[in-house]
């Protein structure tokens, strides 16, 4: 999706009690905060300033244009002066589309010598803004509260985050997922309520047949494969002289994405056990997929496969990656996890080029596919799981420190991530077991645990968070509590 595709609305709340003198000056004021909050290019997408809101019928006009608006992904508030909250209530009754508070101030002192009654009728946020929140929190309204003089760039970096998780619930809401086959035999994390994640989410879940798959890549030609190979020899090393099979896997990958784009699907998935008609599984296939941007989880996981597109989405810009994880093995010793995949690790996360060599897979019973081998980078990162907990979605993050491998592993031919878990392997493996994480994840090095707990309240669904202070008998106890409120929440 094109950047310029989205952009936010910059709200200021007044009333018509302060005369037109005064509401000059405030829509002045807001403009130039706009103006200086978009030439400091810290914010991902460009903000807009939309109106003064003076009546109730202000706000009401505005809420019903942000929600008709596709282009508007969010409103941001900032009360100048008193604003009665009162004339907030139809309006926000109506918005659907996320909210933030700002609560900021147009001049950062309080000026000694200026300082009079008519300053003080003008700026008056540090009121209007506590009634602009009382109502908010009356009517139960999620939204993000950032607090801070505007031109710091601290509060600007923060407005920026949240605007990175409303972009994650546009792109939610409009999220197809493409599923080859159904999920891997007798496996309970990677289902899920697909009807319940359409209501709440947005998703549209659906199933292709493989062989429907199988005859769209026997159609791809020669032509395209060729264009295809150019496209890989740029962005990877050939450490392989069996040319026909990596030919087979752009095959593949052509008509993936002939598929994906004919159906507006930008996830897919697909499972080992289901490969009728294909010689390969997809591997490099998948990979420069993902690479393109496209969500994928292996073995019919429809879940992590929409959550990986949107979190790349979210991301966007941002260059550190997010790909399609799996925790494979452990080195105790040393307290880290090793994540791969059989395949299908998306190359935005190597710290060097990517190799493409052909191996035997082992499993599935097809032709050794080609695939992309490579470590990953060392950095901070999360990870992330997305269940259905029954009855709800629980969305579990931790935080993860990644390493350079320790160990070479010549004869492990899959791209590999190692990682330290918050707050320690054995702590951060409990928390995550006690929460039902799955063994699929979303590793990212461009979002943060804020951004993702930002993203779940918009869209009314459960957070778990693991961190450095995480204790698994204090998470237990939130777990409990978080269930109980949640089952009385419905």
């Amino acid at each position: 999706m094109a950047k310029e595709k989205y952009e936010f609305w910059f709200i200021v709340g007044s009333q018509v009690l302060y005369g037109p003198e005064t509401l000059v000056q405030v829509e002045k004021d807001s403009r130039a905060i706009v103006e200086g909050l978009n030439a400091k290019k810290l914010l991902p997408y460009e903000l807009v300033y939309k109106d003064t809101v003076k009546t109730a019928d202000d706000f009401v006009q505005l809420s019903r244009a942000a929600n008709g608006d596709a282009k508007c992904a969010g409103i941001i508030t900032f009360c100048h002066t008193f604003s009665p909250s009162k004339m907030w209530i139809g309006g926000l009754s109506l918005l659907q589309k996320p909210m933030l508070h700002f609560h900021t101030q147009f001049n950062e002192e309080i000026p000694n010598e200026e300082i009079d009654m008519d300053y003080m009728n003008l700026h008056q946020s540090a009121h209007g803004d506590r009634e602009h929140g009382f109502i908010a929190a009356r009517m139960r309204v999620p939204r993000k509260v950032v607090v801070g003089y505007w031109k710091d760039e601290a509060v600007q970096k923060k407005i920026g985050r949240w605007m990175r998780s409303a972009i994650g619930v546009a792109v939610s809401r409009n999220t197809k997922v493409m599923r080859f086959g159904d999920n891997m035999r007798e496996v309970a994390v990677t289902e899920g309520d697909k009807v319940e994640v359409q209501i709440k989410l947005g998703w549209q879940v659906n199933t292709w047949a493989v062989g429907e798959l199988a005859e769209a890549v026997d159609a791809v030609t020669d032509e395209q494969i060729d264009a295809q190979i150019e496209e890989y020899r740029e962005r990877y090393e050939f450490a392989t002289d069996d040319l026909e099979t990596v030919r087979y896997q752009a095959r593949e990958e052509i008509a993936m994405k002939q598929m994906l784009d004919a159906e507006g699907c930008i996830a897919y998935s697909n499972t080992f056990q289901d490969l009728y008609g294909l010689r390969q599984l997809p591997g490099l296939a998948s990979q420069d997929l993902l690479l393109k941007g496209y969500g994928y989880a292996g073995e019919g996981d429809w879940k992590t496969a929409a959550l990986t597109a949107i979190m790349k989405e979210m991301g966007r810009g941002l260059g550190g990656g997010t790909v399609f994880m799996e925790d494979y093995t452990y080195d105790l010793k040393n307290g880290l996890s090793l994540g791969a995949h059989m395949l299908e690790i998306c190359p935005s996360i190597a710290n060097e080029k990517p190799r493409i060599e052909v191996h035997p897979l082992g499993i599935g019973g097809k032709e050794p596919p080609a695939r992309l081998v490579f470590d990953g980078k060392a950095g901070s990162a999360i990870v992330a799981s997305l269940i259905d907990i029954g009855g709800r979605l629980r969305l579990i993050v931790q935080d993860i420190e990644c390493v350079l491998p320790t160990q070479t592993m010549p004869n492990l031919p899959v791209a590999r991530v190692m990682w330290r878990p918050q707050p320690d392997l054995a702590v951060g493996a409990e928390a995550w077991i006690l929460a039902g994480g799955s063994h699929h994840t979303v590793l990212s090095y461009d979002l943060d645990a804020e951004i993702m707990r930002d993203w779940a309240r918009i869209l009314d669904i459960e957070f778990v968070h693991i961190h450095k202070d995480t204790d698994p008998v204090q998470l237990e106890q939130e777990l409990f509590l978080s269930d109980l409120a949640w089952k009385l929440a419905r």
